[in-house]
């Protein structure tokens, strides 16, 4: 065999071993979903919380750096509590508005029946009926069971890495010892966090922009609970490119039931729409080529990959794992490629690069994590 034969057989066996990994990879997230969806899901909100420390050093005047971590722990809950807080009382009155909107909405069912051709079109109270909904109390209580426990997993690993942060460093001089190794390992870690910043950056701003814009549409045309529906169009927005188109096609549903006529129901679609256009087609793709780096169909490919892995959470949580999937995989010759074509632009290390990058700096729990 030829020396061009020998390298052809290495290079196909190390192509087939990525892909091996890579199926036994997702086979392994697959079966522990249960153990590493809670874990991710506090890393995640581990970044999100650090950063928001970090923030507030540079912008607080006077403000200590050991104290800032506690300060935007102590903010994030009394943020979290009151999300939970409007979220409740925007539900209470939504499920009022609903039923007093049930004669409305049984108006609107009668007229989608007649023109689909139904003789006896069924009533709300009729369909609740035929759903049954006591054979699913079982279901939704096994439901709300599983939420309460990945909710209390979710915060027990949160509290444990926030206890760690101050170990990790320690590990880190250990793990590393020679300094080039550790400039290396510090560059790589700041690169995967200054991604998933930025893509939170990126969500928060769009799906922000849309939900502002959003309520300004809806209370304008004077829809019930226009707060609660711009809350919930900014919550689907993490999800990357479909949970905008999603979160706005809701309220001209119910505005169907609320007015009388098509007009304002309409009027209000072709709003959000455009608004949801406009963002997405235009400002989104702008933030995402200059901070993010992520190429939009890998970006759509993730979503799906994630999705079907993992569910919700997994949807959630989809561009922050390719961030970091990319940056990995450019560090080896075999799986360079992967990360390329994951790339918006080809370079999939360029828009990551951390300041100062030709001085070695230190791994520590504030700069890695």
């Amino acid at each position: 065999m030829s020396r061009t034969d020998r390298q052809f057989t290495a290079e196909t066996a190390r192509t087939a071993l990525v892909i091996i990994a890579v199926v036994v990879g997702g086979a392994a997230t697959y079966w522990l979903s249960a153990i590493l969806t809670p874990l991710a899901l506090a890393l995640f909100l581990m970044v999100l919380v650090d950063g928001f420390a970090r923030v507030l050093h540079r912008r607080v005047p006077g403000l200590p750096k050991k104290a800032a971590m506690p300060v935007a722990i102590v903010i994030s809950l009394v943020g979290f509590v009151a999300c939970v807080y409007v979220l409740a009382a925007n539900m209470r009155d939504f499920a009022t508005q609903l039923m007093s909107d049930a004669p409305k909405l049984d108006g609107i069912i009668a007229n989608l029946a007649k023109a689909m051709g139904l003789a006896v079109p069924p009533t709300l109270g009729q369909m609740a009926r035929s759903l049954s909904p006591m054979s699913y109390i079982g279901s939704l209580v096994g439901s709300l069971r599983g939420f309460l426990t990945d909710a209390v997993l979710v915060l027990i690993y949160l509290g444990f890495l926030l206890a760690s942060r101050q170990g990790f460093e320690r590990k880190a001089q250990h793990l590393f010892v020679n300094p080039g190794e550790r400039r290396h390992a510090a560059e790589l870690f700041l690169r995967i966090r200054y991604g998933i910043e930025h893509y939170l950056f990126i969500q928060t701003i769009t799906g922000g922009s849309i939900a502002l814009a959003s309520w300004a549409v809806m209370a304008a045309l004077g829809l019930n609970n226009a707060l609660f529906w711009a809350f919930a169009i900014f919550i689907v927005g993490y999800i990357p490119i479909l949970g905008g188109a999603i979160g706005i096609l809701a309220p001209p549903l119910f505005a169907l039931a609320q007015f009388d006529g098509w007009w304002r129901a309409v009027v209000m679609l072709a709003l959000l729409q455009v608004i949801n256009f406009i963002v997405g087609n235009i400002v989104y793709p702008r933030l995402q080529g200059r901070n993010l780096n992520m190429d939009p169909v890998a970006i759509l490919l993730a979503l799906a990959f994630w999705g079907a892995i993992w569910g919700l959470p997994g949807m959630f949580l989809s561009t922050p794992l390719t961030v970091m999937a990319m940056v990995v995989l450019a560090q080896f010759k075999s799986t360079h490629w992967v990360a390329v074509m994951l790339s918006s632009d080809g370079n999939p290390l360029g828009a990551h690069r951390s300041p100062g990058r030709g001085e070695a700096p230190p791994i520590e729990a504030e700069s890695v994590l």
